[in-house]
């Protein structure tokens, strides 16, 4: 077996079909979010604005979570010396899960690494202990609930995207004994589109089911205290396991769940990707306690991100650009085509200094690529300017259609 000559091909097809990701390299630079430093192959810098990124609210920059760290850091060093149960734990990480657990109204919270392994983690060891439990899972969750619930062995239902009498109809044609949980989404992340989490509630109190929401792109953003759509909407206490992120609107690393002491407890002893995994330094858990304290009382920061996720929807739509509008702070442009999707990106990039990431197959189904703007309250008024203008030239120069936004 040629095994390089197989990864050649493998790799070759991504170049082929247009989707091969390419990162580059940049330089965040403090204080100056979502500004930052572009280094080209040539090994040329060049200053760019960030639009694409899950630093929602410019947090990563914040003094007081920057403070956070270096008091953390120079107390304690760098790493955490081990696993949680293996001296990994200490008074920062405690103090974070307390600040999440008060943030979503839940008795406890568990730290992870990050979002993506407290969602594989906890929703492969539901079954273990839920025994013959079935999980219900919207056909469009994140790659982290599909693996977790793939990887569980026990009975899973795919229903629908958003589609809540498909979720009925799989939801009675199962055992009424049997255990069950509906894991879905509060913002599913490349639409912008929000999940039905009344309705979800609904179907679960009729048919005994418990409920798993991942926040992820929510928390920090919406609600009177930034604990997610489900505390905007008044439901949090209908909500069994809350998933949520601190690498997003939060700024810095890691992920969690918030749920009752005994759930949180029983996930903390069973699951292996919280059991052998060393946990975050100290000085992260410090910075992410910091920033979720801050962001509690942040209503105006909030405000402030909304308004321009609309002033940029408004002012693309008003050019007939074919955008996706479902109300969230998430600006998908379609373009349709991987190659037009990457040529985009590229002139955006190296003609006008705006860095905005192809989106592509698998992440998004085929025929549906796109370019996703992620706007923040640290986007002023030249930085848009300067997009609105770059993308109605482009869209111009390659001769895309021009459409109705869908919403």
């Amino acid at each position: 077996m040629d095994y390089t000559a197989k990864l050649d091909d493998a790799l070759q097809r991504l170049h082929d079909e247009g989707r091969y990701r390419t990162f580059i390299d940049i330089e965040r630079q403090k204080g100056q979010f979502p500004h930052a430093v572009w280094t080209r192959p040539d090994g040329r810098r060049a200053p760019i604005t960030v639009w694409c990124g899950n630093d929602y609210l410019g947090m990563g920059q914040n003094p007081i979570v920057l403070q956070a760290m270096h008091e953390a850091i120079d107390a304690t060093g760098a790493g955490s010396g081990g696993t949680r149960n293996i001296s990994g734990t200490t008074v920062y990480h405690k103090r974070l899960e307390a600040e999440l657990a008060d943030l979503h109204a839940k008795e406890a919270a568990l730290l992870f690494t990050s979002a993506y392994i407290a969602n594989d983690a906890t929703l492969s060891t539901l079954p273990k202990l839920f025994p013959g439990l079935i999980i219900y899972s919207d056909a469009l969750n994140h790659a982290s609930m599909i693996e977790g619930v793939r990887r569980n062995g026990g009975a899973k239902r795919v229903f629908r995207h958003n589609d809540v009498e498909h979720l009925r109809e799989l939801m009675a044609a199962d055992d009424p004994d049997a255990p069950k949980v509906i894991a879905f989404e509060s913002i599913y992340s490349m639409d912008g589109d929000f999940g039905p989490i009344k309705e979800i509630c609904d179907l679960a109190d009729a048919y005994g089911a418990l409920t798993y929401i991942d926040e992820v792109h929510a928390v920090g953003m919406y609600g009177p205290r930034g604990a997610g759509v489900a505390e905007r909407d008044g439901l949090m206490d209908r909500i069994d396991i809350i998933n949520g992120t601190l690498a997003k609107a939060y700024g810095v690393m890691g992920g969690y769940i918030a749920a009752s002491e005994k759930m949180c407890d029983a996930i903390r002893s069973y699951a292996p990707g919280f059991i052998f995994t060393t946990s975050l330094p100290p000085a992260v858990a410090a910075g992410a306690a910091a920033s979720v304290a801050f962001l509690k009382t942040a209503e105006n920061l909030r405000a402030d991100h909304q308004a321009q996720a609309k002033a940029l929807k408004l002012r693309l739509k008003g050019m007939g650009l074919p955008i996706i509008d479902h109300g969230s702070h998430i600006v998908p442009v379609m373009v349709g085509n991987p190659v037009h999707t990457k040529i985009l990106s590229d002139m955006l990039l190296e003609n006008h200094g705006i860095y905005v990431q192809p989106i592509n197959f698998p992440t998004v189904p085929r025929g549906t690529e796109r370019l996703r703007f992620t706007p923040s309250p640290v986007h002023g008024p030249k930085e848009m300017d300067t997009l609105v203008q770059a993308m109605d030239e482009l869209w111009s120069h390659c001769a895309l259609n021009r459409a109705e936004s869908v919403g």
